[in-house]
């Protein structure tokens, strides 16, 4: 066991600290948002040009 000098000290975040983190996990999370629709469009857009002209052709 850790004797009790060893023992950390936790740091108190500052309001303009945590807003700052807050900011930068905003954005962080936008543009993972972005990514993932840019590469949904993607894999959509890929699969109506892999079908085709001919998937506008058939009958329903």
């Amino acid at each position: 066991m850790s004797a009790p000098n060893e023992i950390r000290s936790v740091e108190v975040d500052t309001p303009e600290i945590a807003a700052a983190r807050a900011r930068l996990r905003r954005r962080r999370s936008i543009a993972i948002a972005l990514g993932l629709a840019l590469f949904a469009v993607t894999f959509y857009a890929l699969t109506i040009i892999k079908m085709g002209p001919a998937l506008f052709d058939r009958t329903l």
